[in-house]
């Protein structure tokens, strides 16, 4: 039981079940409606196992930094060991490239170029800065573009304009979790704007970001692409990123990344109760 908490842990299950949850979103942002249960349980798992299996790899990878900045990660722990993790993110990803698969070639290419992504951010780039934050930025964005391109419809403006606000949002957590983490960073000879520009920069750099995450999100009302009612979901994301990027401002390591946490299913939540709004039949 120890061991499975320890591979459940390595999951991070709130990371990938938000990625998932955006791709669900895309899909019905794309269509105006839900997809075909299918179209769903396959994107949604698809997209759910090989974000786990990169944030399996991060671990892995990250080993060695891992035992100043967080020891109670499973693999600096001895929970879980180095090749139980490896081979855990390896049959993790197989399935989730078997359920590209199955959605369409291009999920299978899309997921495979994300996989390669991921692979060069934990093996090389994590250790650059800015790119590497890119780099995770941009993989989060396509999330919402691959449930695009599940229902053929990987180019629809409200796909695309929520690819990019996924994408702000996880640039600014990715900065600000680099400040939480400057003194296993140093240890890698990391370029991240917290050790190259100090703590605070690096933290009023993700708060300006997310700033500019709230305004856009008006952009979809402004535009009449939603009901007022949607003001609810976005309403209560949009307060989740506030209330936890000031946190972050004056928060401490271990409590910033709790922030960072409430962050992330902050928004989640907001993206769940869109969907179950929609589901309900309230127009947007």
């Amino acid at each position: 039981m120890n061991k499975l908490k320890g591979l459940f842990r390595l999951l991070r299950f709130e990371l990938p079940f938000s990625a998932g949850v955006c791709v669900i979103m895309g899909q019905m942002l794309a269509l105006g409606n839900f997809a075909s249960i299918t179209e769903i349980l396959n994107s949604f798992f698809a997209i759910f196992l090989i974000s786990a299996s990169i944030l399996v790899l991060n671990d892995f990878f990250d080993v060695e930094t891992d035992k100043i900045n967080a020891p109670d990660r499973p693999i600096p722990s001895k929970q879980v060991s180095l090749n139980e993790a490896l081979f855990f993110s390896i049959i993790l990803l197989l399935i989730g490239l078997i359920l590209s698969f199955i959605t369409s070639i291009i999920a299978l290419l899309v997921n495979i170029l994300l996989t390669i992504v991921g692979f060069l951010y934990n093996r090389k780039f994590k250790k650059s800065g800015l790119l590497g934050n890119i780099m995770v930025s941009f993989s989060v964005g396509m999330t919402f573009i691959y449930g695009g391109i599940s229902v053929g419809l990987p180019f629809n403006k409200m796909v695309l304009f929520f690819g990019i606000i996924a994408a702000l949002i996880d640039l600014g957590e990715e900065i600000a979790a680099d400040s939480m983490d400057i003194q296993g960073d140093l240890l890698i000879h990391s370029n991240s704007l917290a050790i190259k520009f100090g703590r605070s920069v690096a933290l009023k750099t993700s708060l300006y970001i997310f700033i500019f995450v709230i305004l856009l999100t008006l952009i979809p009302f402004l535009l009449e692409w939603f009901s007022v009612i949607y003001l609810i979901p976005i309403g209560i994301m949009d307060l989740a990123i506030s209330y936890s990027s000031i946190k972050l401002i004056k928060s401490k390591n271990e409590e910033g990344r709790k922030y960072i946490r409430w962050l992330y299913l902050g928004a989640t939540c907001g993206l769940v109760l869109f969907l179950i709004m929609r589901l309900l039949g309230l127009w947007y």
